[in-house]
């Protein structure tokens, strides 16, 4: 379900959906935007390897869809920003 609801992105960036608490938070230090698995249906979210706040199970992925679309737009943006102005 999530690759397909990603699928429309092709933007460079690297995402990490890890259910291990011991590991996925290490691991989500490591990308752009980074969601750990945790007891009780809590979950920590990485934004740019730090963390950024928790979220419950219901809703992670329209959650996650709209933060990684976020992140594409933002990269986008500033990746334009950057190009010369074509003349």
């Amino acid at each position: 379900v999530l690759e397909e609801r990603l699928a429309h992105i092709t933007t460079p960036m690297t995402v990490s959906v890890i259910g291990c608490v011991v590991n996925g938070p290490g691991e989500a230090t490591m990308t752009d935007i980074g969601f750990t698995g945790g007891g009780r249906g809590v979950h920590q979210v990485y934004v740019n390897g730090v963390a950024d706040h928790r979220l419950n199970d219901p809703g992670i992925v329209d959650h996650l869809v709209e933060m990684v679309e976020a992140k594409a737009a933002e990269i986008e943006a500033e990746s334009g920003a950057l190009s010369p102005a074509a003349e």
